[in-house]
């Protein structure tokens, strides 16, 4: 096996193999090649090629939240280092192990007008859990060190001085990793580098000192004060956002079901489901919003508890309903961090939410009184019933097409969600209850969807299927310019024009400058990028159409699949808006 001559570039190798990180994105360059030369020379690790650094920090995202362990991506000097800094943020805010290893000139080629370099320590600031500023080598290059920077070697011997920057890049290197694994958070490397780069020997020439940190425990009791307060309560409503799929066992779902004093409401990508459970909450919030008695229906609808787990919320209905409605107590159960989202946050109950459920049913049990969920249910009933009316008499739209795809979705299959419109139109409708579903809730943006979805398929059992819409999808084009794309990886586009979404958005008009600045007219479709990128291309522009394709979309086939529903631009936000209003 080779290895890189260079000390640092061998230490963090050996740093993330001690730790498990085995996936690696690697972009191309020069001033990473020790690190190129490291890691793939090592079979430990998985690497993989993806020349455009934005969509490999997307694609290193999409691998790290499919398997719940650090995934790192690898760039060299520069602005190269600039373009992951989306997806750090995305990282951040879902609580996701990224790696981030960037390699650096050295500092007294920072700031001097050499070529490709840029102020790289740091440069994440406030969205990363830890940064590693690592120090350079003085065993390498040492005659540019002696002519550049002769004060870092003092009187002690250069072995002594060696000691001191490998005992340095040792701590920082546990410690960033650490944080990464145990706090769920993307973390820094920037490691600098001087010529020559590419060299190699035969053997490690390092043996770092690999440090594994202990986890404290600091769970937060469940005391006897706060079961009382629960089973006292007789309207509780439980809201779950982003929550990894089989997380929580299926016995206390089931108790959270039967109960009659707890309404549970559930997102698109909360992973959770019982019949009882109310997955589409803007059919519950929305008619509420339209009636005459909407104060007191909301005061009825108001929790006396409100119990949140899992991550952030896409449904901007319920924000505000739980913002001027205040509940008397929200918990937050979960061993990572707590949200204040509706402003009455009053406790951060630190333990799984399974054994909160545990400890609550068990010494509590399920109240026989109340009728919380069976008037909300009731409401829910004639909102799906009114549901499938409307749908039997409005023409073809992206509404119309939702209905569709989410119907014909098969069994296990992996889902990925663009932002935008896309994760809002899936509220709407039931998904069947093996399907696995992800979306970048993190910082909500559009940009990197499909490399995060190309990236968490590869280590899935089942296909995958991206629902994206147009502006997401074009947005992030060079996500296919890989070799990773798997032949069963299905794409659904909703073509509707634009950016559908600001039509239905507070400030719609249909002036010139709004079509142009906010919604963005196009004619554009994704033929070609199917023809260069190696996709079987299909389209639809009817329900009859539609339903012919999704029949054989998901067959097996010798290449991916990308199917690009038009849906007329115009009229999308009138038939979305006049569901409410009809189901009212």
């Amino acid at each position: 096996m080779k290895y890189s001559s260079i000390p640092l570039a061998q230490t963090i190798a050996q740093h993330c193999q001690a730790k498990g990180i085995s996936n690696i994105v690697i972009s191309p360059g020069s001033r990473n090649a020790p690190l190129i030369i490291s890691f793939t020379e090592n079979p430990y690790f998985n690497c993989y090629s993806i020349v455009d650094e934005r969509c490999a920090a997307f694609f290193a995202l999409g691998l790290a939240q499919y398997s719940g362990k650090p995934a790192a991506v690898v760039c060299t000097s520069g602005s190269a280092l600039l373009n992951y800094y989306p997806a750090v943020a995305e990282a951040f805010y879902s609580e996701i192990p990224l790696i981030v290893i960037s390699a650096d000139r050295p500092s007294y080629k920072i700031d001097v007008g050499d070529g490709q370099t840029i102020r790289q320590d740091n440069v994440f600031d406030r969205h990363i859990g830890y940064s590693a500023n690592l120090r350079q080598d003085l065993t390498h290059a040492t005659d540019r060190i002696k002519r550049y920077r002769p004060e870092w070697i003092s009187k002690l011997s250069l072995e002594s001085q060696q000691s001191k920057v490998q005992l340095f890049n040792d701590q920082e290197l546990n410690r960033a990793i650490n944080t990464s694994i145990h706090k769920y958070t993307p973390i820094h490397i920037n490691a600098p580098f001087e010529e020559p780069l590419y060299n190699v020997s035969n053997e490690a020439k390092v043996q770092p000192e690999i440090e594994r940190e202990k986890v404290k425990e600091n769970k937060t009791l469940v005391d006897k004060e706060l079961l009382t307060t629960w089973s006292k309560a007789k309207r509780k409503m439980v809201l779950v956002g982003v929550n990894p799929p089989n997380t929580i066992a299926q016995k206390w779902l089931d108790k959270l079901g039967d109960d009659p004093t707890v309404l549970v409401l559930t997102e698109t990508t909360s992973n959770l489901y019982h019949p009882n459970f109310f997955s589409s909450i803007d059919t519950i919030i929305a008619p509420i919003e339209l009636s005459s008695n909407k104060e007191g229906a909301f005061n009825e609808l108001k929790p006396d508890i409100l119990l949140t787990f899992g991550g952030l919320i896409v449904s901007k209905k319920i924000k505000a309903f739980l913002r001027s409605f205040s509940p008397e107590q929200h918990w937050h159960v979960g061993e990572k961090k707590a949200n204040d989202t509706f402003f009455c946050l009053k406790k951060h109950l630190k333990i799984s939410v399974d054994d909160f459920l545990e400890k609550i049913y068990t010494h509590t049990g399920i109240a026989n009184v109340g009728n919380y969920y069976n008037k909300w249910n009731d409401v829910r009933s004639k909102h799906i019933i009114k549901r499938e009316e409307y749908i039997s008499q409005i023409q073809f739209s992206d509404f119309l097409a939702f209905y569709q795809i989410i119907k014909c979705i098969p069994d296990n299959f992996q889902v990925q969600l663009a932002n935008s419109s896309t994760v809002r139109y899936a509220q709407l409708f039931e998904l069947n209850a093996s399907i696995k579903v992800y979306c970048n809730r993190g910082t909500s943006g559009i940009d990197g969807s499909t490399s995060t979805a190309i990236g968490a398929s590869l280590n899935c059992e089942t296909p995958t299927l991206l629902i994206t819409g147009d502006l997401s999808f074009f947005y992030d084009s060079n996500a296919l310019w890989n070799n990773y794309v798997r032949n069963d990886f299905r794409i659904i586009i909703i073509n509707n024009g634009g950016g559908g979404i600001f039509r239905i958005l507070p400030g719609k008009d249909d002036s010139e400058n709004f079509e142009r600045y906010f919604e963005t007219k196009h004619q554009m479709n994704a033929r070609a990028l199917c023809t260069m990128h190696g996709l079987n291309y299909y389209t639809a522009s009817d329900e009859k159409s539609l339903k012919n394709e999704l029949e054989l979309f998901y067959d097996n086939s010798d290449k991916p699949r990308l199917l690009e529903i038009f849906t007329p631009r115009l009229k999308n936000n009138k038939i979305l808006v006049d569901y409410f209003h009809f189901i009212s």
